[in-house]
């Protein structure tokens, strides 16, 4: 039996178990490294498929992995479980309905990303028995990628330093293996303290935290015209200082995303940010905490390992859906915006008209950047590193959105969960299988590094990610 089939029949023997456990990670909804219920749940299913499972790794509670097979190559399977704030909505449902009124959701469809990963590591583990062959595959629980980047901590505690490639994927509109830059990201908390006082009164005595955070806000946007244009800010007003006008706000924080292509620039930005700041808080007599979060460093592309990955997709094709699936793609679609809409067929005139992506878009090695950050990056940096991007909600949604979390739960999602699974095992035992494909992913890697070392994008003293809450 060809080893793409056989590990497609090993998944599809596990596939209501797979779909349970996709199903309750959807249900928990946990928050970056509050996912308790779900790294319990992945660790367990870890367990009763034979891996040995060590939790609290890299000094964190909701990290783990589950190892099976011994000796070399040790291949890394990333698994994320983390969901969103404000994303809360019911599963199957084509209009907006939210379960709890600002409750969490897998508006990225990480629910999908950490079980279609389990899958393929469970593929892998039998295959490895059933085929007497050497080698070590790992489960890796990596907690909030979406906000204080799980992955750089467990990569500055050398918990990659052993592994010879990593395997990862990603629930999307389209099909493709991504081979795509990414940019870097500091997530930064700038807290200012001022002092309170009677707003009518004795305004004269107060001073304005809220203020502060006005003003560097206003600062940073006339900062945007003088940076490169890659790079990208955001922020949130994560403690306005209170609900009465009639107080003038001692408190106020504001959480900052600055992104750019490499660390380095970023690292610019951020200390031009940092004297925005400190302007802010000299403007308005206040003082200034500046508490640095969590950092992810870019994506290095490995061309090796990803013509590897797209030769394995195209030979396993892609999902089929049958007409009640793309009854429901339809209407999902529907509430999208044309401009929503044009987003894949930008990328792919293929799916022009259809409702859900039914080809593997052409691979183009290298091909620019993705405008995000993912903390995939930091694992990019230390062994090679391959993903690919399988089709899970109707062409043309956008992520972190309700259309997500409510396909997020449907047979759509299911198929291409599954299908990521076999993509994702393929790969990995077409890598295992010739010991010269991985020697060159490694060559490569070092090519791609152009001489710069991997140091930690987090300073040494931030020893674990703080929970940003108000």
């Amino acid at each position: 039996m060809d080893y793409r089939d056989a590990l497609s029949k090993i998944i599809e023997e596990k596939r209501q178990k797979l779909i349970s456990v996709s199903d309750q990670i959807w249900d928990y909804a946990e928050t970056g490294f509050e996912e308790f219920q779900s790294a319990e749940l992945l660790c367990k299913t870890l367990e009763e498929e034979g891996f040995t499972v060590e939790k609290g790794v890299g000094n964190i509670d909701t990290a783990f992995i589950g190892s099976f097979g011994t000796g070399k190559p040790i291949i890394a399977i990333l698994g994320e479980f983390d969901a969103l704030t404000g994303l809360s909505q019911v599963g199957g449902e084509t209009e907006y309905n939210p379960v709890i009124t600002n409750g969490n959701g897998h508006g990225c469809g990480h629910n999908l990303l950490g079980t279609g990963a389990l899958a393929a590591a469970i593929a892998i583990r039998y295959y490895l028995e059933e085929n007497n062959l050497e080698g070590t595959v790992r489960y890796y629980g990596c907690p909030g990628e979406e906000i204080g980047s799980g992955k750089t901590f467990m990569v500055r505690e050398g918990l990659f330093d052993d592994v010879d490639f990593a395997v990862c994927w990603h629930p999307w509109s389209r099909n493709a293996v991504w081979s795509m830059s990414s940019l870097a990201c500091y997530e930064v908390s700038y807290r200012f303290r001022g002092k309170s006082a009677h707003a009518a009164a004795s305004p004269y005595l107060g001073r304005s935290a809220l203020d502060a955070v006005e003003l560097m806000n206003v600062g940073v946007n006339y900062l945007r015209e003088h940076i490169i244009p890659e790079a990208r800010v955001h922020y949130a007003i994560t403690n306005s200082g209170g609900f009465s006008p009639n107080v003038v706000q001692e408190k106020a924080d504001v959480l900052y995303f600055i992104r750019a292509p490499r660390v380095s620039q970023t690292e610019e930005i951020y200390q031009r940010i940092c004297d925005v700041a400190r302007g802010a808080a000299l403007m308005t007599g206040t003082q200034l905490e500046i508490e640095f979060a969590s950092a992810a460093a870019d994506i290095l592309p490995n061309n090796t390992l990803e013509k590897v990955m797209h030769d394995n997709f195209v030979a396993l094709g892609v999902p089929q859906y049958n007409e009640k699936e793309i009854e429901f793609a339809k209407a999902i679609r529907a509430t999208l915006s044309e401009a929503d809409k044009k987003e894949d067929i930008k990328a792919n005139k293929e799916l022009e008209g259809k409702d859900l992506a039914d080809v593997i878009d052409p691979f183009i090695p290298s091909n620019g950047m993705l405008p995000g950050t993912t903390d995939v990056g930091d694992v990019s940096w230390i062994v090679p590193t391959v993903q690919c991007l399988v089709a899970c909600e109707p062409v043309g949604t956008p992520l972190h959105t309700w259309q997500v979390v409510s396909t997020g739960k449907t047979s759509v999602a299911h198929k291409g969960m599954l299908h990521a699974g076999k993509v994702m095992a393929a790969t990995a035992i077409e890598a295992l299988l010739n010991p010269d494909v991985l020697e060159k992913a490694k060559v490569e890697l070092i090519e791609q590094r152009n001489g710069e070392d991997y140091v930690s994008p987090i300073p040494p003293e931030i020893k674990k990610y703080k929970l940003q809450t108000m």
